[in-house]
């Protein structure tokens, strides 16, 4: 009977899949592999259904094993959560507040929420450090930071819990002594014209985006490990490149940058991409990170 299952033999199930086989599975649970095959044992007997296909030199997910694969995943995220839930309502403070914000957010408001959460847990430490793209969620996913601030939609999981933060402009330029600023043939760049000229890319330091591109559009590009070089890159006349509106304001407002003039890259050369910040699932989030969290949601809106 189904009351009969345990968390133990869903976790067992999960790590078997994840693993490829019992042996492995075994390693990764501490445990000898008879246990291992006979918890699935169990876990069959109880469901009624075969799991595995234990023909081969490996065992195989079944058809059945594999539509209850996602069930057995959510239970053990549910479990995770209610467990992280009921040890923050028992915890004390931190000692230490960690981290990852995304390049593309302005850190003046990190600052100012890392502010006022000190003004009530002066004893908590911080650490504080700033990646691109896939950065910030495999920072998380790799328990080395608490708490993180991402952007866009190309890197959720579902052990990853967002909560949206607001807006950043993502504006498309260049210097204005590129090419692409002089310009002067009444008609918009195209994409065809992008392509002509080198792209100033960034890098994504994590595994996270291996096989794909964001926002490439030229086969001439230039990939750099920081927005400030990215940044600086355009301002030197290297290339064209997409940088947020809150870091270049100065630059537009003093003529070094100019926006690209194409509504191939958005209205006035704009898209908006939607920030997030974030915490694992099944980690508890103490009274400083909540005090942060708080701060950060009040000044990113305002």
């Amino acid at each position: 009977m189904l009351d009969a299952l345990t968390l133990d033999q869903i976790r067992t199930f999960v790590t078997v899949a994840d693993s490829g086989s019992f042996r492995a599975a075994a390693i990764r649970l501490s445990r000898v592999q008879s246990a291992v095959s006979h918890a699935i044992a169990n876990l069959e007997a109880e469901l009624g259904v075969m799991l595995f296909d234990r023909a081969g030199h490996r065992p195989k997910l079944t058809p059945q094993g594999h539509a209850l694969l996602a069930n057995a995943r959510d239970i053990l995220l549910r479990i995770d959560a209610m467990r992280a839930r009921a040890h923050g309502l028992g915890e004390g403070v931190e000692l230490e507040l960690s981290l990852t914000v995304d390049t593309l957010f302005p850190i003046a408001t990190v600052g100012a929420a890392l502010t006022e959460m000190r003004s009530s847990y002066p004893s908590v430490a911080i650490r504080l450090t700033v990646e691109p793209l896939g950065g910030p969620i495999a920072a998380l996913l790799d328990k080395r930071s608490t708490l993180a601030i991402t952007a866009g939609e190309n890197f959720r999981d579902p052990r990853i819990v967002l909560d949206a933060l607001g807006a950043i402009a993502m504006v498309a330029v260049v210097a204005a002594r590129h090419p692409l600023a002089t310009r002067r043939n009444g008609e918009d760049t195209s994409i065809p014209d992008l392509a002509d000229h080198l792209q100033i890319v960034q890098s994504d330091p994590t595994p996270l985006s291996e096989g794909r591109d964001f926002g490439v559009l030229s086969p001439q590009t230039c990939r750099v490990g920081s927005q400030d070089t990215k940044h600086a890159m355009i301002l030197a006349g290297l290339g064209w490149g997409r940088l947020p509106a809150w870091l270049i304001v100065r630059d537009l407002a003093e003529g070094r940058l100019v926006r690209v003039d194409t509504r191939a890259l958005g209205r006035n050369a704009t898209v908006v991409t939607e920030a997030y910040l974030a915490h694992r699932l099944d980690a508890p989030i103490g009274p400083a990170a909540r005090a942060f969290r708080a701060a950060l949601s009040r000044l990113a809106e305002s």
